[in-house]
């Protein structure tokens, strides 16, 4: 069973028209924005967006990404994907999972990895930066 994480954010998304292929269905490559999504909403709720980021002194890039499809979403659809914070101390591992917002029946779950990347030197850190622990410390009940 994935881990749920230490801290959790819901996002809620209308499936448009424009992701969707001739039989309705969501393009594969759609799912990794709407991980995006999810992903900035906990972010904002860490208090340390990628604005936030960047300002001191870090970027942040995905280094890893993994998704698994059970059921495509479709057009008109609604989708929960709730983003879970599960790692921050040396990088930040995200698991997902997008569901059907009416019934909760799961479509997707994947995750993702980012490090920390000093923005200056453009060298990667092998552990996160202060600033982002206690930005989770801080948003932790």
């Amino acid at each position: 069973m994935r881990s749920q994480g230490i801290l959790h954010v819901d996002t809620e998304i209308l499936v448009p028209f424009f992701d969707v292929d001739s039989m309705l269905v969501v393009w594969h490559g759609h799912y990794v924005k709407y991980l995006e999504v999810a992903r900035c909403a906990l972010l904002d709720r860490l208090q340390h967006n990628y604005l936030d980021m960047q300002a001191s002194g870090y970027a942040w890039p995905v280094i890893d990404l993994q998704l698994r499809y059970v059921r495509g979403a479709t057009f008109g659809q609604r989708l929960s994907v709730r983003a879970s914070l599960v790692e921050w101390e040396n990088r930040l591992k995200i698991n997902y999972l997008i569901s059907d917002a009416a019934s909760g029946e799961r479509l997707t779950r994947a995750s993702t990895v980012q490090v920390a990347v000093d923005i200056a030197s453009r060298e990667m850190l092998l552990a996160s930066p202060q600033v982002m622990l206690d930005a989770v410390r801080k948003a932790l009940p």
